[in-house]
């Protein structure tokens, strides 16, 4: 929280500082919409916050954002110079200390078709980057086999953790563990919300043997990685697109093992998709992680191996 309020206009600030401790502590975003009430969603539960930081369900209740305080929340993340930030806000939201992401909403402008960037900048969506070291630990001991690291499809739908819980499988591998050895991971991070870099530099604990390609498409990160740092294990978050699917490929057929990410309820769901069917029908993942809420963010609904056999079905959520 820190780190966050830091960032604030200083009426921002003291509401969020008012609000409730449990709130605080389980914080997972603070939504500001130009003349919309500011809006919290803190475990599995979303409110409006009173100018006082009252919790409230009435959004006229609801200490209202301002076109002013739009401006000086831009001009606060941004250090009054929105020039630094034109690749960032091409993408669509903003790193800032601590590896948290500011995401953004405003007037797209194109170029040949192309986004060149958003102005009128009106929505903020600001995602608290929790960094939960142990996240891993019930995992870890499916994901080896006679030595050699396995690859991996965490499946999830959306803030169910699968973000936190690949941080923290390359943070363990990195380090090495009771199950393995210290290996040398590569992390291609597109959205800089895995490692949290800024300006190039992790900001949250991915290991001593990582390296980072940060806001890195990542087909392109994958091939890059493998040619230049010789990883022993790719970490990726949301695979999805064809030219993902060819990396994968050809990252395994050069005995990198991968471990990546998909939103999707279960195996089923995300088998239909074509590309990652496609990896599925080949056996490409050795093993899956299918993640839920549960029990909270973060519970590990099952772990499965190669033909879909459930391996570990202890439904336990790392967050409690």
């Amino acid at each position: 929280m820190r780190e966050i309020v830091a960032i604030l206009p200083e009426a921002i600030r003291s509401i969020l500082t008012a609000l409730p401790s449990a709130v605080k502590e389980h914080l997972e975003e603070i939504r500001l919409r130009q003349n919309q009430p500011l809006e919290v969603r803190f475990g599995q539960q979303s409110s409006y916050v009173t100018p006082t930081g009252q919790l409230t369900s009435t959004a006229s209740k609801g200490w209202m954002f301002s076109a002013e305080h739009a401006v000086k929340l831009l001009n606060q993340v941004s250090q009054h110079s929105l020039y630094a930030l034109e690749e960032e806000l091409k993408r669509g939201y903003i790193t800032v200390v601590g590896g948290h992401r500011i995401g953004i909403a405003g007037k797209v402008v194109l170029d040949k078709g192309d986004v060149k960037g958003i102005r009128d900048i009106t929505s903020f969506n600001i995602r608290i980057a929790r960094e939960k070291k142990g996240a891993a630990q019930k995992v870890l001991p499916y994901l080896f086999e006679g030595g050699n690291v396995l690859s991996t499809l965490v499946i999830s739908p959306p803030q169910c953790g699968k973000t936190t819980l690949l941080r923290d499988i390359a943070r363990s591998l990195s380090y090495g563990s009771e199950w393995s050895s210290s290996r040398k991971v590569g992390i291609v991070d597109e959205r800089s919300e895995l490692a949290g870099c800024l300006q190039g530099v992790p900001q949250r604990d991915v290991g001593p043997r990582t390296d980072v390609l940060d806001a890195c498409p990542k087909a392109a990160g994958m091939m890059m990685l493998i040619r230049s740092m010789s990883p022993d294990v790719l970490v990726v978050d949301e695979v999805g697109r064809a030219e993902d699917g060819d990396a994968i490929w050809e990252a395994i057929h050069a005995g990198v093992a991968v471990i990546c990410s998909a939103h999707g309820a279960d195996i089923q769901e995300v088998a239909r998709r074509p590309m990652l069917g496609n990896l599925v029908r080949h056996g490409v993942f050795a093993r899956y992680i299918v993640l839920s809420r549960a029990k909270g963010v973060g519970t590990i609904q099952g772990i499965y191996d190669q033909s879909m056999k459930p391996l570990g079905q202890e439904k336990i959520a790392w967050s409690s």
